[in-house]
C-alpha cells in the first residue's frame, strides 16, 4: 500500500462509499482499537452486515483484503502507542498558558468514559471474585505498578489475603504453577503492553486462577485469558498513560470491597490499628 493510514483513507473516501459501507466506515474510524483486533465475521455481527461487504470495502481502499486493511491499522495504533509519536501529536494543539486546565479536563473526560464503558453487572461480579478468593495476585508494571501497588495495600488491609507480584521478576514462575480455582489474579496492562504481564497472565488462568483485568479496551491482549475486563481510558496530553481513570477503578474497588463485608473490614482495621498504636507508629 503507498498509503499506510487506513484511516485517512476511510475519512478521505467516505463520501463515495455506499450507505451500508459507510456504516462500517463510521464504526471503524470510532473503534480502531477494537476492529485491529476483531475477526471480519466479530466486525460484520456487530455492525449489522456481510462480510462481503466489509472485504468489497477494503477492496476499494486498495487492500488485497481484510487481513491486510487489519495489519495496516495494527500498526497505526502501534504507532499511536510510541510515546514520541504521542508528545508530537499532543505539543500541536497543546497552549501551556491553559495546560492546568487541559489537564484536569483530561482526567475527567477518563474517569467520565470510564465508567461510562464499565457496567454495574461487571461491578457486582468482580466484588464477590474478590470477597471469595483464598488468595489475590495483583500485578503491573511501568504505567501500571502504581494501580497494582495500590490495590495490594487496600486489599490487604481489608482481606489480608493479598500480594504484588512483580511481573517484570521471574519468582512468579516457582509459584504460578501451584495456583487454583480458588486463587484471583488483578493485573494492570496498557499500550504498549509488556509481555511479562501477559506470560503471566496467561499462565495463571492455564492454571485454573480467576482473573480480573484493569486495561484499556476489550480487544487488549489480556482479554483472551481474563473473567472480567475493567476497561479505562488511560490518555494524556502528554506522552504517557494517565493513571488517573484506573486508579479510581482502584479506589472504587477498595471501597466497594470494604462496604460489602464491613464486619470482616471492621476486624482487620481495629487489629491493624492496635498494632499501630502498640509500635507508636504515628507522629499523632
Amino acid at each position: 500500500m503507498d498509503n499506510p493510514n487506513p484511516i485517512l483513507q476511510l475519512k478521505n473516501k467516505i463520501s463515495e462509499l455506499t450507505a451500508t459501507q459507510r456504516k462500517v466506515a463510521d464504526y471503524i474510524i470510532k473503534n480502531p482499537v477494537d476492529v485491529a483486533f476483531l475477526t471480519v465475521d466479530q466486525l460484520a455481527g456487530i455492525v449489522g452486515t456481510s462480510t462481503t461487504t466489509i472485504m468489497r470495502l477494503t477492496f476499494s481502499l486498495g487492500y488485497s483484503g481484510y487481513t491486510e486493511f487489519q495489519r495496516g491499522l495494527q500498526e497505526i495504533l502501534k504507532n499511536r502507542a510510541d510515546p514520541n509519536t504521542r508528545l508530537a501529536a499532543n505539543l500541536k494543539d497543546t497552549n501551556r498558558s491553559d495546560l492546568w486546565i487541559r489537564c484536569a479536563e483530561n482526567h475527567i473526560n477518563n474517569i467520565q468514559s470510564t465508567v461510562e464503558m464499565v457496567s454495574g453487572e461487571t461491578l457486582s461480579k468482580v466484588l464477590d471474585m474478590i470477597v471469595s478468593a483464598d488468595r489475590i495476585y495483583c500485578t503491573g508494571v511501568r504505567s501500571g505498578l502504581p494501580i497494582a501497588q495500590c490495590l495490594t495495600y487496600g486489599l490487604n488491609r481489608l482481606l489480608g489475603n493479598c500480594d504484588l507480584v512483580h511481573a517484570d521478576h521471574f519468582e512468579w514462575t516457582e509459584r504460578v504453577h501451584n495456583y487454583t480455582s480458588s486463587d484471583l489474579v488483578i493485573a494492570t496492562s496498557f499500550p504498549r503492553y509488556a509481555r511479562k504481564v501477559f506470560e503471566y497472565v496467561k499462565m495463571a488462568r492455564e492454571n485454573n486462577a480467576q482473573v480480573i483485568s484493569i486495561t484499556d479496551s476489550y480487544s487488549s491482549p489480556l482479554a483472551k485469558y481474563s473473567d472480567f475486563i475493567l476497561p479505562c481510558n488511560v490518555g494524556s496530553v502528554a506522552f504517557h498513560n494517565s493513571v488517573i481513570a484506573p486508579m479510581f477503578v482502584a479506589d472504587y474497588i477498595i471501597s466497594a470491597v470494604a462496604i460489602k463485608v464491613p464486619e470482616k473490614t471492621k476486624q482487620r482495621l481495629n487489629k491493624l490499628d492496635s498494632i499501630l498504636k502498640e509500635t507508636n507508629y504515628h507522629l499523632t
